[in-house]
């Protein structure tokens, strides 16, 4: 049997896990002021008079607001000069006010008015009639439509220049809660392998997980989870009636949760049972690649060419070739922090070059459609000396967690 896997009930690993945020630092009012003051410098570079941040992770990024996006306009102006004001509904003032950590006039609207007419009002209220207004990139359409017809005078651009311009390189303190958020998953993966047994489905072993995640201090259990057995493993995204587990399945989980709103994102792929050789081959190809992935990942370099090594191992192995299966079917890997696909991304078509502060999952998947799949998913982010990992990859087939120390 491999190391770690179906070794004890379901109380038992609850009882191994304990909260591991007691000592977690937040993000602090100074940051996020710095984060305003560099979109403002990056608006005046590029000539952008202001952007408009809709509620979701871009509104909290910026200001410290947390607020799903709706029907209901509620978002930030950033000008490229002056103060942060907000649109929102007129009931939802004191709410918001509440919420906000860098405050700013709300500028309101009844639920008979047009939200849009008072975003024109608002941009003409602070001096802005002309010229390049960044409208946030997850904005729905039906807003920016609004917005657009409201005021036909503005030249509308997407702001992703000045969003992810500041979003994908990480502060210490955004790097300090990612690293805990992948510490808590790693501890539920390990725990999760133990309680494996045969007949068990992967109903249970999600219920699991997300329990798991509570245990280690996420208080919304886990944000997404992947659990897969057998041939069911060579589908990235799961199959619509998974199998149970059976002796000498594949097991793969991706699972991951939120701290402080930056996300975690791991995968491990093992054998429940013993491996045979062709897991074995597989599996250790797939490690290569990820390496390969790690070791290409330096200053200077594209996320394309970040990619373009990953793929060359697999291809190299006789799969493929491209994004053809069996092999790789997806890209390498996605920048992660309050969204868990971010900007910019491990794939052919992205030439972004990396910089110290960016992080990214690295995770090229070898997908063997009837047989099965394996994933190994760490993170990693850049520094000036290169990348440093967020987890230490996967040991061996044998021993995925280090255990056997």
């Amino acid at each position: 049997m491999t190391i770690g896997v179906g070794t004890q009930t379901q109380e038992q690993a609850f009882a191994s896990l304990s909260d591991m945020t007691t000592d977690v630092a937040h993000i602090e009012l100074a940051e996020f002021e710095q984060r305003i003051a560099k979109a403002q410098s990056l608006m005046q570079q590029q000539g952008i008079e202001a952007i408009y941040i809709n509620a979701g992770t871009n509104l909290y990024y910026f200001t410290g607001t947390k607020w799903y996006a709706s029907e209901r306009v509620v978002g930030a102006i950033i000008p490229a000069v002056g103060n942060v004001e907000y649109i929102a509904p007129a009931f939802e003032l004191d709410t918001l006010e509440g919420y906000m950590a860098i405050k700013g006039k709300v500028n309101t609207w009844q639920e008979d008015e047009s939200p849009y007419a008072l975003f024109a009002q608002t941009l003409d209220n602070m001096g802005i009639h002309s010229g390049k207004v960044g409208i946030d990139e997850s904005t729905a359409f039906f807003i920016f439509d609004g917005m657009r017809l409201a005021n036909d005078k503005l030249n509308y651009i997407n702001a992703k220049s000045i969003t992810a311009g500041c979003r994908m390189i990480k502060s210490a303190a955004e790097l300090g809660l990612l690293q805990r958020a992948k510490d808590m998953t790693l501890a539920v993966h390990v725990a999760t392998a133990s309680i494996l047994h045969e007949g068990i489905t992967t109903a249970e072993v999600e219920a699991f997980i997300h329990e798991a995640h509570k245990r280690v201090g996420a208080p919304a259990g886990s944000y997404f989870c992947i659990v897969l057995f057998g041939e069911d493993t060579a589908y990235p995204h799961g199959v619509k009636s998974p199998k149970t587990l059976e002796q000498n399945d594949t097991v793969l989980i991706d699972t991951g949760c939120q701290l402080g709103g930056y996300n975690s994102d791991i995968t491990r792929t093992y054998v429940f049972g013993e491996a045979n050789e062709r897991q074995r081959s597989l599996w250790d190809l797939e490690q290569q690649a990820q390496l390969a992935a790690f070791a290409a990942a330096q200053i200077g370099e594209t996320c394309a060419n970040v990619d373009r090594a990953a793929r060359a191992v697999i291809v190299d192995a006789g799969f493929g070739p491209g994004y053809d299966v069996p092999g790789l079917p997806h890209r390498t890997g996605h920048g992660v922090g309050l969204d868990i696909h971010e900007w910019p991304y491990l794939v052919l078509n992205d030439q972004t070059p990396l910089e110290a502060g960016m992080c990214f999952s690295n995770e090229p998947m070898l997908c063997v459609p009837g047989e099965f799949g394996v994933r190994h998913e760490d993170h990693f982010y850049m520094t000036d000396a290169g990348p440093v990992w967020f987890t230490t990859p996967a040991k061996s087939i044998d021993d995925p967690f280090d255990l056997a120390k």
